[in-house]
């Protein structure tokens, strides 16, 4: 009898290990796939591709984004990709877009990350532009595929001028 209890633990713990390891190793493989996706994104901004920076979002009116340009906010994935729009339209020339210090979190269908984005160009003025943002984003997994539902863009602000630092560092 106690060579069966002793066996029978000794299962509980190999299935309980093997539960485990598989949950840690498909949280695993959704923080690669959302890094992967902001790796994308970048690729997409990088190449002025404004359907595959796109490709990123969830594509109905759930999107929801607070970004640094007015208005306020925008709801729906039209009017984000309007903005992406008179973004891109506001460089002459090729834009330079990096992003760093990616950290993702994903437990289950659902996933928070943060990180810091850095653009820069030519404007259509022909001024230089250089800025960076800081970005945090929700992201679901909808059939199979991540995707970002709701992001906030935000840079520092300096209280004594009401200036944005667009250039802010750690």
């Amino acid at each position: 009898m106690k060579k069966i209890l002793l066996m029978a633990g000794a299962m509980v713990i190999a299935v309980a290990w093997f539960s485990f390891a598989h949950q840690v190793s498909a949280k695993s493989d959704d923080e690669a796939e959302i890094k992967a996706l902001e790796e994308q994104f970048a690729a997409a901004a990088n190449a002025k591709d404004l359907d595959k920076m796109m490709a990123v979002y969830v594509a109905d009116d759930s999107l929801f984004v607070f970004d640094v340009i007015p208005p306020r906010q925008y709801v729906g994935a039209k009017a984000y990709r309007d903005d992406w729009k008179s973004f891109l339209d506001g460089f002459k020339g090729p834009i330079k877009f990096d992003i760093n210090d990616v950290s993702v979190i994903a437990r289950g269908n659902l996933a928070f990350g943060h990180n810091i984005q850095h653009v820069s160009g030519t404007g259509k003025d022909g001024k230089p532009v250089d800025m960076t943002v800081r970005v945090t984003d929700g992201y679901r997994k909808i059939k199979g595929k991540w995707l970002i539902v709701l992001e906030h863009v935000s840079v520092p602000v300096d209280i004594a001028t009401g200036k944005a630092d667009l250039s802010s560092k750690p």
